[in-house]
């Protein structure tokens, strides 16, 4: 316990000098939007020009791309709406008595994304809709290093609010637009990702968007990117003190510039209210949120905890670059998205500030990272719980000696349980939406807090920083963060990434015996499960004297701090992972000892941890 307790001192007032990254062969592509839509609040229905620079940064030269239709994906017999019907523990906000709400949309309430034409540089390309994926036959290939300028016209209708994006949600959100535009598909060294939309999280491509929206002027609109005619807009994003220009008409035009984002979203009601909240040294927060009268004191005390939350990330993770952050009512729980994030807003106090702080985080993490959440969702929901429950630990003053015991519990569960998939599973193919949640988030969790338990907590911290600063506005791989790892720790640290990402390995050592010879005290340790890890003991005599023995795991080549400053340590010679059993001494006595703990902070997820302790 006492190593999370310093650690939680060391993450707040730890700085650290940073290393830019060189990779020289690191390439990504780019993309330039430049989008006009049209809503009818009437119908729920839009059209829109996009008009998109596709930058191709890689070595190869591309004859296809591909466009994201995720709103496609709400109709009758889509893959999100059979997976929903199949999978043996559904999302119950997708359901209704037992049945998908996909199922039973008309037409008027489907939502659908179509793509009516497609020009490359002037000539037609050929198009063909797949479900949630648009697939392109380009006019002329791409080549390496080239540029090409794809214009198209799209129209699109809002489905009823059932997961994430929608119309009309339960809290009467009237718009939540995410996922509501042709979105060019990710092309990396790994080929392209035309992942279809079946439920889980996103990738895209790192671009600057232009957006103007033309919407009916009562409703008023928050989201990614900086509103660029807020004179001509007015709804609280004047300038203080002035005059806004009245426009004629029913409509306004919403102008927004987002630069080096890879996803945007706006969402718009007619009852919103707007608060703004200027973050010392920081971003203006806006805060848009229905104007009901049980939950605007919430969302009044949840706007400093917001700037706080905003001040612990950027000191602890790295400095948030961009000038605004937007908390947004909308959605279904809570959704991270480029400069923003859309929470449902009637809940308790803590509940909102908790769903704020996590999607927050996911600023860092998702939306300035950027890892393939496909392919590596815990490198995000995972490290994003890791670092929220440490902000949480301070910002609503939880003292909690060990903030990740959820996720510990909730890991332990799911290994014992037989149902545990690798972290390697696409997020796509969980059997379960429990063990995705648990893999991705509480599991997650844990290979950072866990990875601190290896290479010591102050080196933890300065990983997480350096990981950040060499990697942010790039696309991440589970290698990064443990090259960084090694690179702070000076340790060999291949065996923790591929044991706890790619198997299901459980973690398991044991006291296995307690003897005395010659008057000193031996100690057999055990390993039964089948992944390493160095073991710290803990000794505790009978007048209260405590004593601590490490012994270091051989393939590691190295070894951590002593967590516990204040009490002696003994580095015990290396443990090679083979020998199942490993013997120590202690030169006491048996009678004078009055327990032995292995992993007195509790941050090694040992799956059963009944055998970690002897007491006399």
């Amino acid at each position: 316990m006492k190593g999370i307790t310093s650690f939680l001192a060391i993450i707040v007032t730890c700085t650290t000098t940073i290393w830019a990254q060189n990779r020289t062969n690191y390439w990504q592509q780019h993309v330039d939007y430049t989008m006009e839509v049209d809503m009818n609040v009437e119908n729920y229905q839009y059209t829109g020009t996009q008009k998109l620079v596709y930058t191709n940064n890689s070595p190869d030269e591309l004859s296809r791309v591909y466009y994201h239709l995720y709103f496609n994906a709400f109709q009758p017999g889509s893959e999100m709406d059979v997976r929903l019907q199949s999978i043996k523990d559904p999302d119950p906000r997708m359901m209704s008595n037992g049945k998908s709400r996909i199922a039973s949309l008309s037409p008027a309430e489907i939502g659908y994304l179509h793509v009516t034409s497609l020009k490359q540089d002037g000539q037609t390309a050929q198009i063909n809709e797949e479900g949630t994926i648009l697939v392109v036959d380009l006019a002329k290939p791409i080549p390496a290093g080239g540029k090409t300028t794809l214009d198209m016209t799209f129209k699109g209708q809002v489905p009823l609010q059932i997961r994430r994006s929608g119309r009309n949600s339960k809290e009467g959100v009237a718009l939540s637009m995410s996922q509501w535009y042709p979105k060019m598909v990710e092309y990396d060294f790994e080929g392209w990702h035309a992942t279809p939309y079946i439920a889980r999280e996103f990738h895209g491509v790192w671009g600057d968007f232009d957006v103007k929206l033309t919407i009916d002027k009562k409703y008023v609109v928050g989201g990614s990117g900086y509103l660029q005619n807020p004179q001509e807009i007015g709804h609280g994003y004047e300038a203080p003190g002035t005059k806004v220009k009245k426009q004629k008409g029913k409509t306004l035009t919403w102008h927004f510039k987002a630069p080096m984002v890879h996803d945007f979203m706006w969402a718009a009601d007619p009852e919103y209210l707007h608060d703004t909240l200027q973050v010392e040294n920081g971003p203006m927060l806006h805060f848009l949120y229905k104007d009901n009268p049980k939950i605007k004191d919430n969302w009044k005390k949840l706007q400093p905890k917001t700037a706080e939350t905003m001040q612990f990330f950027s000191k602890n993770v790295g400095k948030y670059p961009y000038k605004q952050y937007s908390v947004i009512q909308g959605g279904d729980g809570g959704m991270e998205y480029a400069m923003s994030t859309l929470i449902t807003g009637e809940r308790s106090f803590g509940s909102l500030v908790g769903v704020t702080v996590h999607e927050m985080a996911h600023s860092w993490f998702q939306h300035i990272l950027a890892t393939n959440e496909g392919k590596h969702e815990w490198m995000d929901e995972g490290f994003t719980s890791f670092i929220s429950s440490l902000c949480m630990n301070e910002v609503m003053n939880q003292k909690r000696d060990n903030p990740f015991q959820g996720s510990y519990r909730g890991y332990i569960n799911l290994a014992n349980s037989g149902t545990e998939q690798p972290q390697t599973t696409h997020a796509d193919r969980y059997h379960l939406n429990s063990a995705y949640g648990t893999s991705a988030y509480g599991k997650g969790s844990i290979f950072l807090s866990q990875l601190g338990y290896v290479i010591g907590q102050d080196k933890l911290i300065q990983t997480v920083q350096k990981y950040f600063n060499d990697f942010k506005f790039k696309h991440p791989v589970p290698n990064d963060i443990k090259r960084t790892a090694e690179k702070v720790s000076g340790m060999e640290l291949d065996w923790y990434l591929i044991d706890w990402t790619q198997t299901t390995n459980t973690i398991d050592y044991g006291i296995k015996g307690v003897s005395e010879e010659d008057g000193k005290t031996k100690v057999q340790l055990e390993r039964k499960g089948l992944m390493p890890m160095p073991i710290d003991v803990l000794v505790i005599y009978e007048d209260d004297t405590r004593e601590t023995f490490y012994a270091p795991l051989q393939i590691m080549r190295g070894e951590k701090d002593n967590p516990y400053p204040n009490i002696s340590r003994t580095v015990l010679p290396d443990w090679a992972w083979a020998y199942p059993t490993y013997d120590f001494t202690i030169n006491k006595p048996k009678s004078s000892i009055k327990a032995i703990v292995i992993d007195p902070s509790q941050l090694m997820a040992d799956v059963n941890q009944e055998n970690n302790v002897y007491q006399k």
